[in-house]
C-alpha cells in the first residue's frame, strides 16, 4: 500500500508491535505435546485482550475451500504456507512456521517466523537461517528509487546460494488497511526491473524456501501449501515501510 502521508507510518506502528509481540509469545510457549489449535487459542486470547481484530478468521479468497478457520497459519514440516490450526500434536524435531496478521486501530501488520521444536537439526537450522538472511537482504533492498526486482533478486540470490527450492507464485504483498494489497512481491526476479519503489510504500516481504525442488502442491482444503517432494520448508516475513531514510521494519521482534 502507498501511504498518503508520512504520519500514517506512525499510525501503523501499534499493529506492527502487536503482531511482533504475539509471534514472540507463540515462540516462547510452543513445545512438544502442544496442539496447533492450542497455539491458535493462545493468539486469539491475545487478540481479544488487546482489542485487536483477526484478519485471518473467516477470510475466504477464491482458492480456499472454506473460510479460514483460525487466527494463525501453522505450517509443519513439509507444509510451507497457510497450514490450518488443527489437533496435530507437535513432536520433537518438528519444523513449525507461524504466520500471523492482525488489525489494530484500522491498520494491518503481517509477519512470520519458523523454528524447530525441541532437538535442533543442523540442516533445519541452515534452512531457517538462510530464509532469515534472505528476508534481511530483501529488506535492505527496499529503498526509494530501487525496483521491485531488486528485492526479489536479493531474496532469490540468497535462497539459490543455499541450494533451496523457490517458487514465486506466492510471495509478499502490499499491506495497509487490509492484509493483501498491491503490489505483489515475488521471491525471484531480476534487479533493475519492475515497479519503482517510492517512499510511503508498505509491503510484507516474505521469502519461503524448500529444502528440495521448486514445486509445491495444495491440500484439498484449498489452503495448505506443501513441498511436492515432501522436503522441509521455512518461511520468514516482516511488514516494511519504505521511508526517505531507508526501510523501516514495523514488525521487528525484541
Amino acid at each position: 500500500m502507498a501511504l498518503k502521508n508520512p504520519s500514517q507510518i506512525n499510525q501503523m506502528r501499534p499493529a506492527g508491535k502487536f503482531v511482533a509481540g504475539v509471534l514472540s509469545s507463540l515462540r516462547d510457549v510452543a513445545r512438544e505435546g502442544m496442539t496447533l489449535k492450542q497455539l491458535d487459542t493462545h493468539a486469539h486470547q491475545m487478540i481479544d485482550a488487546a482489542g485487536a481484530h483477526s484478519v485471518y478468521l473467516g477470510y475466504h479468497p477464491s482458492f480456499g475451500a472454506m473460510p479460514y478457520p483460525g487466527v494463525l497459519c501453522t505450517s509443519v514440516n513439509d507444509a510451507a504456507l497457510h497450514g490450518l490450526p488443527s489437533d496435530y500434536v507437535l513432536v520433537d524435531g518438528d519444523v513449525l512456521s507461524i504466520d500471523f496478521a492482525a488489525q489494530v486501530q484500522g491498520w494491518v501488520a503481517d509477519s512470520a517466523l519458523t523454528f524447530q521444536i525441541g532437538t535442533q537439526s543442523p540442516a533445519v537450522t541452515a534452512l531457517i537461517e538462510t530464509t532469515e538472511r534472505a528476508l534481511a537482504a530483501g529488506i535492505a533492498a527496499a529503498r526509494a528509487g530501487a525496483r521491485m526486482g531488486d528485492i526479489s533478486s536479493a531474496i532469490g540470490t540468497v535462497g539459490r546460494s543455499g541450494g533451496y527450492g523457490i517458487n514465486a507464485d506466492f510471495g509478499g504483498h502490499g499491506v495497509g488497511r487490509t492484509m493483501h494489497e498491491d503490489p505483489h512481491v515475488p521471491n525471484l526476479g531480476r534487479p533493475g526491473t519492475g515497479l519503482k519503489l517510492k517512499s510511503g510504500l508498505v509491503i510484507a516481504i516474505e521469502p519461503w524456501f524448500m529444502a528440495g525442488s521448486d514445486d509445491y502442491t495444495i491440500d484439498d482444503d484449498g489452503w495448505t501449501i506443501r513441498t511436492a517432494d515432501g522436503s522441509l520448508a521455512a518461511h520468514a516475513e516482516h511488514t516494511v515501510a519504505i521511508t526517505p531514510d531507508g526501510p523501516l521494519v514495523l514488525t521487528a521482534r525484541d
